[in-house]
């Protein structure tokens, strides 16, 4: 009778640790069932996993719920909210393989987070392509910043799957400017993303229900604070720097961070449902938008350049030799190290 033994975790003594995680880590050379099994056993990763393997499904029933309805899809008005479900499924899966994958060995754990974050610069771009068709304040429509507003974010997704990818190579030397680089690649393009929500709510600020088509939904706050929250959470690593060891395999940070992100986009599609429908008659007098062509091409190209920059990152690490600090995995390999993700 075949029999699966669950793998060993380690200490923090034993592995690359995260600050303030002190148990609970799976062994850095696990095999791919190694890494599939530790999903079911409870790990520091374990909640990691499940709050963005669980959230795919959610966004893909939703994607498929809205793509389904009569006529939906027949309609161009439709065809930017549905491309931004793309990346909105996208990424909670690259994530949750991030995590699950991600102790195979100390290479592996660089691509893995490589993918994750191609897959969170396509969700950045995926959210520009609705609020340019239905979150534009009127006095933006058809200007210069709308007219280059889609194809800003694509390059803005290669900036920040370029600097994301080359701050893991600085973890070691400088942790401090790794950290900063990360931050400030996925900061950068969710500020610039929500340039037209920020402008909206500079209008309507203190003019109650006085401001017509400029006015914000209450999603689009729940939204924005999730967002804010998400940011904090990823940069400070609290609770567990206050509790070392406390948090390990429920309520650190990160899992905290995967949650306010998944409450983030959910809260996001419903502001961006709340905008087609109440300004749909207003927009429906101005000229189309970007047709279905533009937009699917758009989304894949920008797809084919970040795997590209991942590709060249890839290839950088796959020449590295083994002896190279950013390949250490721990006492098991050959020292212990700190670890950022």
């Amino acid at each position: 009778m075949l029999s699966l033994k669950l793998p060993q975790l380690l200490q923090v003594h034993q592995v690359f640790w995260e600050d303030g995680i002190m148990s609970g880590y799976r062994r850095p050379t696990s095999s791919a069932l190694d890494c599939v099994l530790s999903s079911f056993q409870m790990t520091n990763e374990t909640v990691n996993i499940w709050t963005h393997f669980l959230p795919t499904w959610y966004f893909l029933w939703r994607l498929l719920a809205l793509a389904g309805g009569p006529g939906f899809r027949a309609e161009p008005y439709h065809w930017p909210l549905l491309v931004f479900l793309l990346p909105a499924c996208l990424y909670p899966f690259a994530s949750c393989c991030a995590h699950t994958f991600s102790s195979m060995s100390p290479r592996a754990r660089h691509i893995c987070y490589f993918l994750d974050y191609g897959a969170l610069s396509l969700y950045s771009l995926g959210c520009a392509f609705p609020y340019a068709a239905y979150s534009m304040p009127a006095s933006w429509l058809h200007g210069r910043l709308h007219q280059f507003f889609v194809p800003a974010a694509a390059l803005n997704s290669f900036l920040c799957t370029g600097l994301s990818c080359y701050s893991r190579f600085l973890e070691l030397e400088s942790p401090g400017l790794s950290k900063v680089l990360r931050t400030g690649a996925f900061a950068y393009p969710f500020l610039f993303d929500n340039l037209p929500l920020f402008y909206r709510l500079g209008l309507c600020w203190g003019r109650g229900h006085g401001c017509g088509q400029e006015a914000l939904s209450t999603s689009h706050g729940y939204h924005l604070f999730c967002a804010l929250l998400t940011g904090f959470l990823f940069a400070s690593h609290l609770p567990e720097r206050l509790a070392p060891g406390r948090f390990d395999y429920i309520g650190h940070s990160h899992q905290l961070f995967h949650i306010c992100a998944v409450l983030g986009t959910h809260f996001q599609l419903e502001a961006v449902l709340a905008d087609m429908g109440s300004r749909r008659a207003w927009l429906a007098t101005q000229e189309p938008a970007l047709g279905l062509a533009g937009t699917v091409a758009t989304l894949v190209l920008a797809a084919a350049g970040n795997l590209l920059i991942i590709a060249a990152f890839t290839a950088t690490l796959l020449r590295a030799p083994s002896t190279c600090p950013l390949l250490q995995g721990g006492p098991l390999e050959g020292g212990t190290q700190a670890k950022q993700q």
